[in-house]
């Protein structure tokens, strides 16, 4: 599961990653609205943790532009604004849940996990293309009905691309996403053609069939029923 926080208080923004992080939740972070649009342009999450009062972008800005473009990411807002009025503009802007600052850790775990189930509930995990088929809660990967193993790196890509469906998805784009912090941009591009090459071969594609090579930008899977 992947989660992005959204606050521009350093400390608790670290506090809160740690407390997720034990909990083997993949996190990213931005510490303003519009680093946090960027991010969730780039990247799929599963839930978005985010504050009302944000630098160059507010968290209602944020959340609007977010439900305009038709993203039904679980939105948890977290703020020291703890009036009725400003629970009650959050939730009509598509906010699936409020929790005033300060808040214990342990009740915001508890806050993602219902969260995280009711989405689950509605959305399968299962992503497929052609006689592939990759389940994100599982984390198993079927060909044919039979399991491939991956690596994470292998399976984070291999992910990725299915999220992106349709859509070229730049080698810079999937080192950050796959690497995280451990991303360096001077080195890493090669490392993802090892990764896809290793990929390709796991799910019988030598020729770039499923994974396709799109010159200058990177790659894309493209569903050719569409």
């Amino acid at each position: 599961m992947r989660i992005l926080i959204v606050d521009d208080e350093p400390e608790l923004v670290e506090q809160i990653r740690q407390a997720l992080a034990k909990q083997k939740y993949t996190v990213d972070t931005a510490l303003d609205g519009e680093q946090a649009m960027d991010r969730i342009y780039v990247d799929p999450y599963d839930l978005i943790l985010l504050d009302i009062m944000l630098p160059k972008k507010d968290g209602f800005g944020v959340l609007l532009e977010l439900r305009n473009e038709k993203k039904s990411t679980p939105v948890l807002m977290l703020t020291a604004k703890g009036s009725i009025e400003d629970r009650i503009k959050g939730l009509d802007l598509g906010a699936d849940d409020y929790l005033a600052k300060p808040f214990s850790m342990e009740e915001l775990l508890a806050r993602i996990r219902a969260l995280l189930r009711r989405s689950n509930a509605l959305v399968s995990p299962i992503l497929k293309i052609a006689d592939i088929s990759l389940n994100t809660a599982s984390r198993e990967v079927l060909q044919d009905r039979q399991p491939i193993e991956l690596t994470p790196k292998e399976f984070s890509i291999l992910e990725f691309l299915l999220y992106n469906m349709n859509r070229a998805v730049s080698r810079y784009t999937i080192a950050e996403h796959v690497w995280g912090d451990e991303f360096d941009p001077l080195t890493m591009s090669n490392s993802i053609d090892v990764h896809i090459k290793n990929l390709r071969k796991k799910i019988s594609d030598p020729k770039g069939k499923i994974i396709q090579t799109v010159r200058g930008v990177g790659y894309m899977i493209k569903d050719a029923s569409k």
